[in-house]
């Protein structure tokens, strides 16, 4: 199943860190601010994600591991329930 624009705008994807708090790295990847807190483009996320995606699919066809860390709070567990999903750390 592919990740598209819709579910990630209904999981809260868009909203990113503090603009304070920024890493200008990210900037290509701003939509636009608001409020204080920069709004992530997800037209350009769901293309990362399927770049993502195909890169995993390769390393894990390859027998190598895959280690999936969450940083937030709100995702850890279900990204430890799907890493034991498929064996992975």
């Amino acid at each position: 199943m592919r990740t598209n624009f819709d579910q990630l705008l209904e999981a809260g994807c868009h909203f990113g860190h503090l603009k304070r708090k920024w890493n200008p790295a990210m900037a290509p990847y701003i939509y636009m601010e608001r409020n204080g807190i920069h709004i992530i483009d997800l037209n350009k996320t769901v293309v990362k994600i399927d770049e993502a995606a195909e890169a995993l699919k390769a390393i894990a066809k390859s027998g190598r591991k895959i280690l999936f860390v969450s940083t937030k709070k709100q995702g850890q567990e279900v990204v430890a329930t799907k890493a034991q999903e498929v064996n992975m750390p």
